[in-house]
């Protein structure tokens, strides 16, 4: 796992690379709306994606995570079908209503039953290597959807130089070789050991990372943490801090996901709802490198990724054990 984390950004490098050569549309009508469809590792990449859209896009941008697509899918949508092994269920199945729907589909995937499908039908196909679990692929997920998109003009031109390098940075910092000392990520991960951990983006595209950093922490570390948003938190979850104390959580803490470029309202916002809340839960921010939203956003992921493998660590957990989804997918394999 350390390995396959260590190597993300040489991962998104590639990605770029296998997209820009893969047989892509060019000219096609522009779409009413944009639908990733995917689960777990393969829908991570969505979800910047659409985060990325809110921010740039000209279309609206969404995620599917279910066996059907949304009912107003047909075929003015452009549908992304993304399953790292081209197995997954579910995308399989919607899949095949986007294909019913009329809709227009790129699939990424490093091969199986949708490579398979999607060759049959026609659409495009973006091949990415395979091999390693889902959610350390997510380079392999999401820069194929970036650069699909600017091929499509439905973005602008992303600076990839500007987020490889924030890549890179985050990896110096907060990798293995990296002492306690100057490492944010292994601090964090003893700050946040023992206690019930609350994420909390500094805006929508924050937001999204803190799904990301959740679904790390759940599958590496086997550890539970809640997420919210600002200031959509301001409106209740900022109340369920009165009674915090008597849920039976021994600790709380809770980290502030930023991108170092918030409007000022936010910034007060944020530092308000620290000094009310303050006694119930200690507060940590982690903050985005980079220039562009690309950048932040894949940097700041990136972080998360060695925080759970710190947190895995300290728990004395293997963060490449899949238990509890291996079972689960076993039993349902025998329901067919």
């Amino acid at each position: 796992m350390h390995s396959l984390t260590a190597g993300f950004a040489k991962q998104c490098r590639q990605a770029v690379e296998i997209a820009r050569a893969a047989p892509l549309p060019k000219t096609p009508a522009t779409p009413n709306h944009v639908v990733i469809t995917g689960l777990g590792g393969s829908a991570a990449g969505g979800d910047l994606l659409s985060a990325l859209y809110a921010d740039q896009g000209r279309v609206p941008c969404l995620v599917n995570r279910d066996y059907t697509m949304p009912n107003f899918v047909g075929p003015e949508s452009l549908v992304f079908a993304t399953s790292y092994s081209g197995n997954t269920e579910e995308t399989l199945s919607a899949y095949a209503d986007a294909k019913k729907r009329g809709a227009n589909i790129i699939v990424v995937s490093s091969g199986g039953e949708i490579t398979a499908r999607a060759k049959a039908d026609g659409f495009p196909v973006v091949t990415v290597p395979g091999g390693q679990p889902p959610r350390t692929a997510m380079g392999y997920m999401f820069m194929p959807l970036v650069v699909a998109s600017e091929q499509l003009g439905l973005i602008p031109r992303q600076d990839y130089d500007d987020a490889f390098s924030a890549l890179e940075s985050v990896a110096q910092e907060c990798g293995f070789d990296s002492v306690e000392e100057s490492n944010p990520a292994k601090q964090l991960a003893q700050v946040m050991t023992g206690k019930f951990a609350t994420l909390y983006g500094e805006g929508s595209w924050q937001f999204a990372i803190t799904q990301r950093w959740r679904g790390q922490i759940n599958e590496n570390a086997k550890e539970m943490v809640l997420t919210h948003v600002f200031p959509e938190l301001c409106h209740n979850e900022i109340l369920g801090w009165e009674g915090s104390d008597k849920q039976g959580v021994e600790k709380w803490v809770s980290v502030l996901l930023a991108g170092g470029s918030e409007p000022e309202r936010i910034k007060k916002r944020i530092d308000i709802t620290c000094q009310l809340i303050g006694d119930a839960t200690a507060f940590h921010t982690v903050t985005a490198h980079g220039k562009g939203t690309l950048a932040k956003m894949l940097s700041l992921a990136h972080f998360g990724d060695w925080l759970s493998l710190y947190l895995a660590a300290l728990a004395g957990r293997d963060p490449g054990q899949m238990i509890a989804i291996d079972r689960l997918k076993e039993e349902l394999s025998r329901i067919n």
